[in-house]
């Protein structure tokens, strides 16, 4: 059986091809890397653009976790025991200075936190698990509100904290008790 992707040598890139074949193609341009980059950010509203209702955010307002490998097996284990879908194939990366990241997108969706969710004007972007967006005229509290509510579902789920990647000012995340 052959791979269906190799590795390319220096300075090209490498395609994924059927089995038995390889196919190589020249490496992009910075301008072309450029505009994949933005259309696949223009996909989850991570562009400004006045027409996207869900432009208005401020990014990923969750960091993912990092916890222990120990806690990455229990939320795994949390998570097949819920029937969470893909739980089998939870997201995870190691970290070099130790522990495991965790997806905080897929620990928010299997929460039960759907895109779109809203709290008031505050929700969960259509395009972006991570982004809470202001559907007009929501409040600091509002959003507060949205975040805490996703944070205190995840951690009752999976036992895991989520942590705001925003720095907030003159606001408090708090904590669930």
């Amino acid at each position: 059986m052959q791979p269906t992707s190799v590795h390319a040598p220096s300075g090209r890139a490498a395609c994924h091809a059927p089995a038995g074949t390889t196919a190589w193609m020249a490496a992009p341009s910075l301008a072309q890397v450029r505009q994949a980059v933005i259309q696949i950010r223009r996909r989850k509203s991570m562009v400004l653009d006045p027409a996207d209702p869900n432009a208005r955010s401020v990014g990923s307002f969750f960091m993912n976790p990092v916890v222990s490998t120990e806690t990455c097996a229990a939320v795994q284990a949390r998570a097949v025991a819920a029937g969470a879908p893909g739980a089998g194939e939870m997201p995870r990366w190691p970290v070099p200075a130790g522990g495991v990241k965790l997806s905080a997108a897929w620990l928010i969706e299997r929460a039960g936190f759907r895109r779109g969710h809203r709290k008031g004007q505050a929700a969960i972007s259509d395009n972006h698990t991570l982004a809470l967006v202001n559907r007009g005229g929501a409040t600091a509290s509002e959003i507060i509100g949205l975040a805490r509510e996703i944070r205190d579902g995840v951690r009752a789920a999976f036992g895991v904290s989520l942590v705001p990647e925003p720095v907030l000012v003159n606001v408090s995340f708090g904590d669930a008790g």
